[in-house]
């Protein structure tokens, strides 16, 4: 590709213009008690200034190995740089003699600072990107030679942080996105995590090694928690009592495998300077404890999303806070997990009361459980700071009206817990809760469902709400938070949610997405930004408030008779429903037709990737630009076969047989192009999935049993009969290349089949032989080994031009 050139003038002027200008220290959100509970959060396990500097230099030595001697890291111990709050500074080194040649000078308060400050220069001096590998990697080419690093002007820059936490996962994107990941994965994230400035991250591996220990001390057997830990794919449900036993037992391999990558993961966060979020006792317990303690106030759940609520996997146990043996437990976990880690975090994790409503709505009740579950943190940390989810005020708003929402948060002492405003891009709480009713919260994008590979976003929400949030009259606010579901998707979102952390005024979304193009690609082009503005103002500018978990008919196709929904067919543009069923909860419901989500004009979407593709002799090697071009192709076509699904219903209502030929073959063979277009780059593969998963296997039974999990997970998730669907069939559905031609294409080519004999024979559509034969071949796939590719085929660019010309000139 040649030399780095250096940034045109104008677009460097319009980067350092996008620099924000330092808060001053008493305006941040909180004052300075926010500050103070950043200093107090740590435990009393923390890195030096000496390890915190050296893991620094550690992430610029494998991110750009021939870079270690050019920048300087120093913390700033002191406070002579950023005072009472949180920053970085970049400078020249004036005298590097005594530097070993530095060239640049970063200062911080921790060594994520000192890494934030790294990428910020990274980014805004030398025209640097850096996302996820499977979302293209870094674009590290237009970062000029050592030695001619570009100068900061004057007395260098500032960055303070408005807020004093960047908080980072899902309490599911453990199962959803890093189940199969080794150490080798795990130190990238967290170097990424680092680099984005995200110093509270979720630290949820390894924690049933934990809880195996804590419950043999109330005489647990192994035994009884093969039936108690779900599948590796499914720890995260299992954890929340959703689910008991679902793709397990756990061997004690996987159990000691994860307990030591979970040491290796607190360790490199604490040298960086991160507050690790620990899990903590929602109250989960095994079957057995209803035996071993029958006084107890131990509460069977409800079913969970099981067909018909199978006992073997359904109808989780829950030790009620407001027992005294809640505290115990509670408070030994808490131990145990010191006693393993070391005293590195004051903050845990607790959401007792995620998607399981509480048995009576009286505020005094919910108080009295919210002060239990602290009590039995504190008991075991007495500096415990309670940290959950929000979600729950959004999913089951009709129960958590204000006189509940005070009754839980004001349980425990102001200051002692932290709520993450889960969904704040779509539906703020802080909003209609005046600011939590006093708690501090963290403003957070929640963005994505289930890992799903969908393009999608709202910017304008992202570049304005955590700004709103932190100003807003008696603001409670002291953090900007990520909280997808899966991640590895969509980076143009969580590049500017990160940056968020570290700004006090909006961003200009159309100025910031020319310097972005620019630093994702490595040089300019007129027509890449044209095409930016496209998707800006389409892709990335959802503001119909619908959560968007993909339900594409090619991913998630409908599983209903054609006969029960022709009234709703007419009404074709109509493609999005709103719907206030919790994300869980996505089973079909009999006769009613799903529709896709669309809230752009399709049209413009299209005009954005004829631009991409006019530009690409100029970016044809370029990774990241090839990753954009698939995924955005990708969208295209998977809009398109929605339409083409539904010319094929009107053309069976109608019982024209030709046309609903025609719509099929077109449909079909929509499959079969994404997934060859999907082919051509390493980061759409099935194979990757499947390899990894098998990968962390000791055995051959463990090597049967991740693969399972693995496939299942993304295919039929829960349980079946031989005639129903799982009620989570495809939440966390994947536009992946293998998964489209051997378990998409044959489950819409049966269906296909049966709609056509339904013509030809002038008979009812036979949904319920359909589903059997559809259901046993899902079964038959999930179990399987044949092997899918890990690496690339085929010309990206030369395929996606193509298959515009096929189905779009």
């Amino acid at each position: 590709m040649g030399p780095p050139r250096p940034l045109p003038l104008l677009l460097f002027v319009l980067l350092l213009a996008l620099l924000p200008s330092p808060p001053a220290a008493a305006a941040a959100a909180g004052g300075l008690s926010a500050w103070g509970a950043l200093r107090g959060a740590a435990g009393s396990r923390r890195a030096s200034p000496a390890e915190q500097e050296a893991a620094a230099a550690g992430v610029l030595r494998r991110l750009l190995p021939s870079y270690a001697r050019s920048f300087s890291f120093q913390i700033d111990s002191k406070g002579s740089v950023c005072g009472e709050s949180s920053c970085f500074r970049i400078n020249n080194v004036v005298d590097n003699s005594g530097t070993g040649g530095a060239e640049i000078l970063i200062q911080g308060t921790t060594g994520v600072e000192l890494v934030s400050g790294l990428h910020w220069y990274l980014k805004y001096w030398c025209g640097a990107h850096i996302s996820w590998d499977k979302t293209g990697g870094a674009q590290l080419a237009s970062i000029p030679s050592p030695g001619s690093l570009p100068h900061v002007k004057g007395e260098g820059v500032k960055i303070e942080r408005p807020v004093p936490w960047n908080y980072y996962q899902n309490v599911v994107t453990s199962s959803y996105s890093f189940v199969w990941w080794d150490w080798k994965r795990w130190e990238k994230e967290i170097d990424w995590m680092a680099l984005q400035g995200i110093n509270l991250p979720l630290a949820f591996t390894g924690q049933e090694a934990i809880w195996q220990k804590v419950f043999k001390s109330f005489n647990v057997t192994d035994r009884d928690l093969d039936n108690f830990f779900g599948g590796p794919a499914f720890l995260a449900w299992a954890r929340m009592g959703n689910l008991h036993g679902w793709g397990g037992p756990l061997s004690q391999n996987w159990l000691d495998q994860q307990l030591a990558l979970q040491k290796k993961i607190l360790s490199r966060m604490i040298e960086l300077g991160m507050v690790p979020v620990l899990p903590s006792f929602s109250g989960n317990v095994p079957a057995v404890f209803s035996k071993l303690f029958p006084s107890a106030n131990i509460t069977r759940l409800g079913d969970w999303n099981t067909v018909d609520a199978d006992p073997r996997w359904c109808c989780t146990y829950l030790l009620g806070p407001s027992d005294a043996l809640f505290i115990e437990v509670g408070q030994a976990f808490i131990k145990q997990q010191i006693k393993e880690y070391g005293d590195v975090t004051n903050i845990y994790n607790c959401d007792t009361f995620n998607e399981n409503t509480p048995p009576t709505n009286e505020p005094a009740y919910i108080s009295s459980l919210g002060s239990a579950i602290y009590e039995a943190m504190s008991r075991g940390n007495k500096n415990a700071v309670w940290l959950m989810q929000g979600w729950l005020f959004y999913s089951d708003a009709a129960f958590w009206k204000e006189p509940q929402m005070k009754a839980l948060l004001h349980s425990v002492p102001i200051g002692k817990m932290i709520v993450l405003d889960l969904f704040a891009d779509v539906k703020p709480i802080w909003k209609m809760s005046s600011q939590f009713y006093g708690v501090p919260y963290i403003w957070c994008l929640l963005h994505n469902f289930g890992g799903n590979i969908e393009m999608y976003g709202i910017l304008d929400s992202v570049a304005s709400g955590p700004i709103d949030a932190h100003t807003s009259y008696n603001s409670t606010m002291i953090g900007v938070g990520m909280c997808m579901e899966g991640i590895e998707q969509n980076p143009v979102v969580y590049e500017l949610t990160s940056e968020m952390a570290f700004r006090d005024k909006k961003v200009e979304v159309e100025d910031w997405l020319k310097t972005y193009s620019y630093r994702r690609y490595g040089q300019a082009n007129a027509e890449i930004e044209k095409a930016w503005r496209y998707l800006y103002r389409t892709i990335y500018n959802c503001t119909d408030g619908i959560a968007d978990h993909n339900k594409d008919y090619i991913v998630e196709f409908p599983d209903i008779s054609p006969s029960s929904f022709s009234s709703q067919l007419s009404n074709r543009r109509s493609m999005s429903i709103r719907s206030n069923r919790r994300r869980f909860f996505l089973s079909e419901v009999s006769g009613s037709l799903p529709h896709p989500h669309l809230w752009y004009s399709t049209k413009e979407a299209i005009k954005a990737l004829e631009l991409f593709l006019n530009a690409g002799n100029d970016f044809s090697r370029s990774l990241t630009y090839r990753y954009d071009l698939v995924d955005l192709t990708r969208q295209c076509l998977s809009k398109l076969a929605n339409e083409v699904y539904l010319d094929a219903m009107r053309s069976y209502q109608k019982k024209d047989l030709n046309g609903l030929s025609s719509h099929t073959r077109k449909f079909l063979e929509l499959i079969v192009d994404i997934d060859t277009l999907l082919a051509a780059d390493d980061n759409f593969l099935l194979g990757s999935w499947l390899e990894s998963a098998k990968s962390l296997a000791v055995t051959e039974n463990e090597r049967k049993q991740y693969e399972w999990n693995a496939r299942t997970q993304v295919t039929m998730w829960y349980d079946n009969t031989e005639t129903e669907q799982s009620k989570l069939h495809d939440y966390a559905n994947k536009f992946w290349s293998g998964l489209l031609k051997s378990y998409y294409l044959p489950r819409a080519s049966k269906y296909f089949a049966y709609l056509t004999r339904s013509l030809q024979e002038n008979r009812s559509f036979q949904l319920k032989e359909w589903r059997k034969d559809w259901i046993s071949y899902s079964n038959q796939w999930q179990s399987g080994k044949e092997l899918y590719a890990v690496k690339a085929t085929g010309d990206a660019l030369a395929i996606s031009r193509s298959l515009y010309r096929k189905y779009f000139s």
